[in-house]
């Protein structure tokens, strides 16, 4: 392992100009700056930006770079809050990859589906939706902006993943750029002559570079199984007045392997997402829920009980807990549905307005404008996937530290909820979310729409309340090793790395080797040096 590296050279702009055009070379200091953020933090700035078209490109500047000893990192949305592509040190080159977002193929005969790693999730679903089929798992809530390979990078859940599973499930293959320019297929692609459809043949090559936070390679292109749109879809509500009966039910829930999503939300995070309202103030959402419907008439009486819902169907002390079933026939959703709302029930629940997963399951792909509080706050999630039997224990503990600390949090102003999602029958992930005093930077400014930007403060920062937010954040991560729990989205926060069994660190250690010999792939990313 190399412990120096030699300068960047004073020339690399000038040789990646000659592989991608000039004008996608980027250096000015704004977009520097802007690039060089994620939501969260920031990291070293790098010396350029480089804009990608295609898998040849990207071949030859990674190649480029790191022949120089120079270390290149990807970049998808930017969607990152846990440092993924923030460069740890000076002269980088970052890749931006949202600019290579095209849709190879759909293929319905074979059922795949194949893209460049920049389609967002919304440009994929979208574009499937006019052929009748979906990616089983078919986003996260950031889907809008963040693309399939921050995903892979990153594994994400939500939309689907009640039944199918996180990202990872559903990638039959990938085409990967190693440190050297290699270009690298998975799966049976990667068979002579070979094509994307299946993933498991002989050791999973594919499985390797998913949640790798792009520390052994750049994502190029993946290819997706695909499933039949449902022809039915049924939508349920509940809450409860505590932790322990939502997390109880969640988990019953979630084993029974019927809902396609599942996400609640504590009386924290609930009354913000109500304040930021969008979602049920806006016209076009009453027309959306109407005309989504197959059924026109059912469209309408779905819009009608929305509208006089309003607002008032969470109680501002509730634990409220959300579903959505789908299935091939509506006397199928109506038996599922009615398997878990008994769950439900038994275990406490008052069933409420279905309001929330009815509009989220309308328009699923919303601008990102939940990245600061309802009054500008700051905004960052930390989270940890559990087994069920360690939920409810978990949390207890997160709120034990917040007890502990309540007088600094309220004296601060920081606050924080709680998201709540199942994962596949067997994952519970629980996701606090905090909100406290602070100045939001310009990758937040770029990502939020105009006119919502327009209506908040802009706030100042408060060192000291980011730095109980960071102190919180770090309790809440060995609490989460303490109960076992495990992390998407790794990057450079969560402690993967140090909390490997030695034999699990020695192969993920000589895999980097052999990709990424000189560590001139995203340095840091995974705890890797």
């Amino acid at each position: 392992m190399l412990e120096t590296h030699t300068s960047p050279s004073a020339d690399i702009t000038g040789i990646l100009a000659q592989i991608v055009g000039s004008e996608r070379v980027i250096t000015d200091p704004a977009d520097i700056t802007l690039f060089g953020q994620d939501i969260y933090s920031s990291g070293e700035p790098p010396a350029c930006i480089v804009s990608i078209k295609t898998t040849q490109e990207l071949s030859q500047v990674v190649a480029a770079a790191t022949s120089r000893g120079i270390a290149v990192l990807p970049r998808g949305a930017g969607m990152s809050y846990t440092g993924g592509y923030l460069a740890q040190e000076g002269g980088a080159v970052l890749v931006d990859l949202s600019t290579m977002n095209r849709i190879l193929e759909i293929n319905t005969e074979d059922m795949t589906v194949t893209v460049e790693a920049g389609v967002t999730w919304k440009q994929l679903y979208e574009a499937l939706k006019e052929k009748g089929v979906r990616t089983p798992f078919w986003g996260p809530m950031s889907g809008f902006s963040s693309t399939i390979g921050g995903g892979l990078s990153q594994n994400n859940a939500v939309f689907g993943s009640g039944v199918y599973g996180p990202t990872a499930d559903s990638v039959t293959s990938m085409t990967v750029v190693l440190a050297d320019g290699t270009i690298l297929k998975t799966g049976s692609a990667s068979t002579q002559g070979g094509s994307p459809f299946w993933r498991h043949y002989g050791p999973d090559l594919t499985g390797v570079f998913i949640g790798d936070t792009g520390a052994l390679g750049f994502k190029a292109e993946a290819t997706f199984r695909l499933i039949k749109l449902p022809n039915a879809e049924r939508w349920a509500s509940f809450e409860f007045t505590s932790f322990e009966a939502c997390a109880k039910a969640c988990s019953a829930i979630g084993r029974e392997g019927l809902a396609c999503e599942l996400f609640g939300f504590d009386p924290v995070l609930g009354m913000a997402r109500m304040k930021r309202a969008s979602l049920l103030a806006d016209a076009k959402t009453f027309v959306n829920v109407v005309t989504g419907q197959k059924n026109l008439f059912k469209g309408v009486v779905e819009g009608a009980k929305m509208a006089l819902a309003g607002r008032s169907f969470m109680a501002d002390e509730g634990y409220s807990v959300h579903l959505v079933v789908e299935g091939r026939s509506e006397a199928a959703v109506e038996h599922d549905m009615g398997v878990l709302r008994a769950i439900a029930l038994e275990l406490g629940a008052k069933e409420i307005e279905n309001t929330i997963p009815k509009v989220v399951r309308t328009m699923p792909f919303t601008p990102l404008n939940n990245i600061l509080g309802p009054e500008g706050e700051r905004w960052v999630p930390i989270h940890g996937i559990l087994p069920h039997s360690k939920a409810i224990p978990a949390w207890r503990d997160v709120y034990a530290l917040f007890d502990s600390l309540k007088p600094d949090m309220e004296a601060l102003k920081v606050e924080c909820g709680f998201m709540i999602t199942t994962i596949s029958t067997n994952g519970f992930l629980l996701e606090p979310v905090f909100y406290w005093p602070g100045e939001r930077n310009s990758l937040v400014e770029a990502t939020i729409e105009p006119h919502m930007l327009a209506k908040l403060p802009k706030g100042t920062n408060d060192d000291t309340a980011s730095a109980l937010v960071e102190k919180m954040r770090t309790a809440i991560k060995a609490i989460f090793l303490k109960h076992g729990g495990a992390h998407f989205q790794i990057g450079r926060t969560y402690p993967y790395a140090e909390t490997r069994e030695p034999a699990a660190l020695a192969l993920v250690e000589a895999i980097k080797q052999a990709v990424d010999p000189q560590r001139r792939v995203n340095p840091g990313s995974l705890g890797l040096k």
